[in-house]
């Protein structure tokens, strides 16, 4: 490595001012990056890890946003005093970021391949065939499978953890010297999780790029990670070596993330349980039209056949690969989406009933989805968000009391009630995923589709939900759909657990049973790629 860093902040700091008040969100940060060197800023959900790395290309909402102090300079220029104009020479080209959430980070009005090709157009000048052939290449470096079925994709047809990997495709598109990745495998199962590591060092090791590597999976930094900074509170408390950090954490705070995971078991299976969801034969089949009169040549199988039923009191597990029909089952179950076969909830058939006739019911059947962001409006505060619910299905309900359900609902998901009359933007990604899942809980539902709730959170928020999760189960009979690719939370929250691959169940079967002896090659390789992490040397990642 260079003795050069390719990346140096000093003392910098960053503030937001609003309503008059100001408040530090970082404190005073250093840290260098060397060119060919992967740099993981760890802690958890507000610490100030995306601030800081979004101050490096000026992309936070100036001028809410200001720092007090501080020098950010890369490969020998000082980034903070660029202008517009010459920042745009550098964002995209030498610097790139993946953003955390790609649903707001992808054009919902482009196709995929438009989204990319602009990429390349813009930065390389490519052109037609060419940039064609070398979207299709990105694509399929990033595992998107069958790319050219999906380059007329819009965002909204496909998964999340599609979605991250067509964010991390335009990233690399130009080869850049340092890429900033902001918990670029959050919405991607373990297996893809560990192909996106080992593709991100390739690329790593062929370029010489160098990384910010911004994350709560503290398993994902032993793989990739050549040094670590650990922040809290907006200051960075430890720096080291990896393997130093992870063999010997100096501070306290280090030792609480590394000590942090979902653990305790769910509640005893009870087949007896009264049945509140069941689907029988459910199928999901999306048409593929061609030609000028859009006839139908064959069909997208995303759920394809699935008998599943969800008790009181009791969580089923759906895991799998991204694209494997995960989120399509969940949503035909709570009728989100058109299906067929039978659906019947709380012994209630539903699977004919209308929009309209639907409403009644939304009270009691509940979805937390995966990106917090993209299903929290922007324009209402936290306060307003959590009690529409309450004014559309218990509309006598006065204002204080609406007021102090939303403030309980906030102090069941661990924030701080006084924060309610702030916006969403003003959260970070696991802090906004608690007040969804608090606008979920607010209704008391019988049953709940949770869509990766813990997804965006760190490893001790992650534990903290799944115990509130388990808490608010015992205490109102609640039938959960669990949806994860994050094995550790199934483990810990699951009493029956579904793999699903290609729109069909592989396997089904108590959680011990799937966990402690699996029965098929699929499941036996999502365990090991969850369960199995192997410390890799410097630079290296080792699965």
């Amino acid at each position: 490595m260079s003795a050069q860093p390719l990346l140096s902040i000093r003392d910098l700091s960053v503030a937001f001012t609003q309503g008059g008040a100001e408040s530090l969100a970082v404190d005073h940060v250093s840290f260098d990056i060397a060119k060919g060197e992967t740099l993981a800023l760890v802690g958890e959900s507000g610490s100030g890890k995306s601030v800081s790395a979004l101050s490096v290309l000026k992309l936070l909402p100036y001028p809410s946003a200001s720092h007090p102090s501080g020098e950010i300079r890369f490969d020998g220029k000082d980034l903070m005093a660029l202008g517009e104009k010459d920042l745009r020479r550098v964002r995209g080209n030498k610097i790139t970021m993946i953003f955390q959430e790609p649903m707001t980070s992808l054009n919902p009005l482009h196709t995929i391949e438009q989204q990319i090709v602009e990429v390349l157009s813009l930065h390389q000048g490519m052109r037609d065939e060419q940039a064609r052939a070398r979207t299709l290449e990105l694509l399929n470096e990033v595992g998107i499978r069958e790319p050219e079925k999906r380059l007329g994709a819009y965002p909204h047809q496909l998964s999340g953890g599609q979605r991250q990997r067509v964010m991390i495709a335009m990233a690399l598109a130009n080869e850049p010297e340092l890429l900033i990745a902001d918990e670029p495998t959050t919405a991607l199962d373990v297996t893809v999780q560990a192909q996106i590591l080992e593709l991100l060092a390739r690329l790593k090791q062929k370029n010489g790029m160098s990384m910010l590597f911004i994350t709560h999976d503290l398993g994902i930094v032993r793989k990739i990670a050549d040094r670590v900074c650990v922040m809290t509170k907006g200051k960075i408390v430890e720096t080291g070596p990896t393997k130093e950090i992870f063999d010997n954490p100096q501070h306290e705070y280090t030792r609480h993330l590394l000590a942090a995971e979902p653990k305790g078991k769910p509640p005893a299976p009870d087949p007896d349980a009264r049945p509140v969801m069941i689907g029988e034969q459910v199928k999901v089949w999306f048409p593929i039209k061609q030609g000028f009169f859009r006839k139908v040549v064959d069909h997208v199988k995303a759920v394809d056949g699935i008998d599943v039923t969800v008790r009181a009191g009791q969580t089923l597990g759906v895991v799998g690969e991204s694209g494997s029909g995960k989120t399509t089952l969940g949503l035909a179950l709570a009728r989100m989406i058109s299906s067929k076969g039978e659906i019947r909830f709380d012994g209630r058939d539903i699977d004919k009933l209308s929009f309209n006739a639907m409403r009644p019911l939304r009270r009691e059947l509940q979805i937390v989805f995966q990106d917090p962001y993209g299903s929290l409006s922007p324009r209402m505060s936290v306060a307003e968000i959590i009690e529409e619910g309450l004014r559309i299905h218990e509309p006598k309900l006065g204002a204080d009391a609406r007021d102090g359900r939303v403030v309980d609902a906030l102090n069941e998901v661990g924030l701080d009630p006084a924060t309610r009359f702030r916006y969403p933007h003003e959260f970070s990604g696991g802090q906004r995923q608690r007040i969804a899942i608090a606008r979920a809980m607010v209704l008391n539902p019988k049953f709940v589709m949770l869509d990766e709730p813990t997804s965006a959170l760190d490893m001790s928020v992650q534990a903290q939900v799944v115990d509130l999760l388990r808490g608010l189960q015992a205490r109102h009979d609640l039938a959960y759909l669990f949806i994860s690719h994050d094995l550790k939370v199934v483990r810990a929250l699951a009493n029956d657990v579904i793999v699903m691959r290609n729109g069909r169940i592989v396997e089904a079967g108590p959680a011990d049973q799937i966990f402690g002896n699996p029965q098929t090659d699929y499941t036996r390789a999502l365990i090991s790629a969850a369960f199995r992490i192997e410390t890799a040397p410097s630079g290296a990642v080792n699965e």
